[in-house]
């Protein structure tokens, strides 16, 4: 029943999208997937990683089929655009894969493997159509966002000591070897993320089920709750409103050499094509979010979570894609994020509700502090900057020690005592 109204509420949520997106003139989510059936996908990669999500319910034997078909399938498409020389992209056999693997739940099983199969199927296909929505949600921003507050932010953001034009001039010191070696990380992060989500789902087969909680849901409640603050915050990010990448629209080419002077911020208005996605950075609450769940896995495991957490963050500053603010406001949405996905998953009660309520309060706080106090956080920068940092380090508090207190507690074995036999 719970998968169930999951996947009406979903399939409402994208029919809605795509009606917001015609009336902008723009293909929604559910179009740009079904024209992926036989049109050039947009990520190859993407798709194969639904694909890959879904054959958790398999077995290994199936698995290969699955993968052999897919890249069958991929080998007819490739050779046809290369005949009528088109744009060339792989994904469209993985695609064809899981919708088969739908029709076979619906057709050829019953019961509990039919429950499992289409809970593996909707997974695959929810990646995707997560992605497709966000794609959605950020055109729909630069298109209903005339304006964005990258002034205030930017002004916010002396309190913190400038971070994005510090790590920018590094980044720059660096030249290309730094370059392209963060861009892989920052680029690669769904990658990683479906790596550990795969190695968190890899006994789904032989248990049948599901475990309650995994990484995936996390990163899709994020992705799909994060734009939505995109339409009550819009942020371009330093690069475009104050960098060579805005063109005629930056109000001056001051990243990453000059900070922003401290003056009296006012709405900047924008292109139609950049996307106002910065606030909060959803790039560091995914990180954030692999960071927390790589701390169940094993040693490497761990320490791909924190390079990948490290990287990101040095990436969205170096880059000139984020504002230092924007970093503290997505570790706050993230772990509040992550704990109310925990709460839902093993039932709510005090604690969960107390963590909850305190992260969005938190993150309240912050925006409303960006918006309407940028020049008392920029004068007063040794007073808000600590206070913002220890905002943030109150709400990672309160997640371990709450989390902590979910663990089952494993009592230690007490040995029995040795009794002496008496002669």
């Amino acid at each position: 029943m719970l998968w169930a109204v999951a996947g009406v509420v979903t399939f409402g949520f994208l029919v809605t999208m795509e009606i917001v997106a015609r009336h902008y003139d723009m293909p929604g989510p559910i179009t740009n997937q079904v024209g992926e059936v036989i049109l050039t996908p947009t990520s190859g990669p993407l798709l194969y990683s639904g694909l890959a999500l879904m054959m958790v319910v398999l077995p290994w034997r199936q698995r290969f089929i699955a993968l052999g078909i897919a890249a069958g399938i991929d080998v007819v498409f490739f050779l046809v655009r290369w005949v009528f020389d088109v744009r060339m992209m792989f994904g469209n056999g993985a695609l064809w894969v899981i919708l088969a693997y739908a029709f076979i739940a619906l057709t050829r099983r019953t019961g509990k493997e039919r429950v499992l199969l289409l809970k593996g199927v909707g997974l695959g296909l929810l990646l995707v159509a997560g992605h497709k929505t966000g794609d959605t949600w950020l055109m729909i921003t630069s298109e209903t966002r005339p304006s964005v507050l990258d002034a205030y932010v930017a002004t916010a953001d002396h309190a913190l000591g400038n971070p994005s034009w510090v790590m920018g001039r590094i980044v720059d010191a660096t030249g290309p070897i730094g370059y392209n070696a963060l861009h892989l990380v920052y680029g690669q992060l769904p990658l990683a993320a479906a790596v550990f989500a795969l190695y968190q789902l890899r006994n789904v087969a032989e248990e049948r089920r599901f475990p309650g909680h995994h990484l995936v849901r996390t990163f899709l409640a994020i992705g799909l709750v994060g734009p939505a603050i995109y339409m009550i915050f819009p942020v371009a990010g330093p690069v475009f409103a104050y960098g060579a990448e805005g063109g005629q629209w930056a109000a001056a080419n001051l990243w990453p050499h000059t900070p922003v002077p401290i003056g009296s911020p006012h709405p900047m208005p924008f292109d139609e094509i950049t996307p106002r996605n910065c606030m909060p950075s959803l790039h560091t609450a995914w990180a954030t979010t692999l960071f927390i769940h790589t701390r169940e896995g094993s040693r490497l495991l761990r320490y791909a979570g924190t390079f990948w957490l490290v990287g990101t963050l040095t990436a969205t500053l170096g880059f000139g894609y984020h504002y230092g603010a924007d970093l503290v406001a997505g570790v706050v949405f993230a772990l509040t994020i992550e704990a109310a996905m925990r709460s839902f998953h093993r039932g709510w009660d005090r604690s969960g509700i107390t963590l909850v309520v305190y992260g969005s309060a938190v993150f309240t706080v912050l925006l409303v502090s960006y918006r309407y106090l940028p020049v008392e956080m920029a004068r007063h920068a040794w007073v808000f900057g600590p206070g913002l940092l220890l905002a943030m380090a109150s709400v990672i508090y309160g997640y371990l020690r709450t989390t902590r207190q979910w663990s089952p507690q494993i009592a230690p074995v007490q040995q029995p005592e040795p009794q002496l036999v008496q002669a």
